[in-house]
């Protein structure tokens, strides 16, 4: 009786220790993450709170972005119960209280009897997001970026295209494959340094793309991307890396070895027709990254409603426009 009751035992041990695995692969969670963002759109918002909060019960780390969606979808609905949980999920992620303060979305939250408490423990709660980064690792990155920048903002000075294309070439070249091969060590060791491992998803991101966009001459010779590339692929799935930062980078590189002619991701430029938008859709659903047409729909939600869902800024600030021929 004992021996089956070990057996069981193990058999449980396993059954959990596969599922959790399971769980833990990104890919996952990102599909969720679209399953959410689809529910917003159809207005079926208390539904998409509850899957969130089933969600963030599946995986260790959280992106932040998808804790505040969490959190300001609460308010808006008046569930203040699920979203003071959720304020402290959030800072538990690296939410500042000096973000949560300026929110104007969660004005209604801040006026709830709860929020007086729950503030009260803050200091704790950002000790514990602290606790989980590694920040010599931080540091080190962080001079990497500002190198990145300073080396960076030389093109800048150089007037004409051909001029700040032989400084890419012959100056930030040299510096860039230093930090890529630099970069390619932190992976082996720690994993990509993003916003699990240096609370940070900006600095890695951008040194990479500074890199795929030297030249169509200089990138279309590179072998040191390519290296990297499984390992992102990995850090994707490991949740060390986003779907945005890794379409980004990767849409660098295919602008530069097309004269910014053409997209994988739909991040640089318009979209010049739906027979390409189909084949963006598919890249980006390989990577767990929402629709072109999902994330216009969030901007009108957005637009109508006063939310904030977050969506990635920068190169495309409002809706990704698809050119009619």
């Amino acid at each position: 009786m004992k021996k089956l009751s070990l057996t069981l035992i193990l058999i449980g041990f396993l059954f959990a220790s596969t599922k959790s695995k399971a769980q833990e692969n990104y890919l996952n969670y990102h599909s969720k993450v679209i399953e959410y963002e689809k529910l917003i759109v159809e207005g079926k918002y208390t539904t998409a709170i509850n899957l969130l909060d089933s969600l963030f019960k599946q995986f260790d780390f959280l992106f932040l972005r998808d804790v505040k969606v969490a959190a300001e979808l609460s308010a808006f609905e008046k569930d203040y119960k699920s979203g003071l949980k959720f304020a402290r999920l959030g800072i538990k992620a690296g939410w500042t209280l000096k973000s949560i303060n300026k929110n104007g979305n969660l004005r209604s939250l801040r006026k709830q009897p709860e929020w007086t408490k729950l503030m009260s423990t803050y200091d704790s709660l950002h000790k514990i997001y602290l606790s989980r980064l590694n920040i010599q690792l931080k540091e080190q990155v962080h001079e990497m970026f500002k190198k990145d920048q300073k080396k960076a903002f030389g093109a800048l000075l150089r007037i004409g295209q051909k001029a700040k294309r032989r400084y890419s070439e012959i100056k930030f070249a040299p510096q860039s494959e230093h930090q890529l091969e630099e970069l390619g060590k932190i992976l082996d060791e720690f994993g990509y340094p993003g916003e699990r491992l240096i609370g940070n998803n900006l600095w890695g991101s951008v040194i990479l793309s500074h890199h795929n966009s030297i030249s169509v001459n200089y990138n279309s010779k590179d072998t040191l991307y390519d290296h990297l590339k499984p390992r992102l692929l990995n850090a994707l799935e490991q949740g060390e890396i986003s779907p945005y930062e890794l379409a980004q980078i990767e849409d660098w590189r295919i602008a530069a070895l097309n004269e910014h002619e053409l997209t994988s991701y739909g991040f640089l430029g318009a979209i010049p027709d739906n027979i390409v938008l189909e084949t963006i859709n598919k890249n980006r659903a390989n990577i767990g990254l929402r629709s072109i047409e999902l994330r216009n729909e969030l901007i009108d939600v957005e637009n109508e409603t006063g939310m904030n869902l977050h969506l990635p800024k920068g190169w495309q600030n409002g809706k990704i426009k698809i050119q009619e021929k």
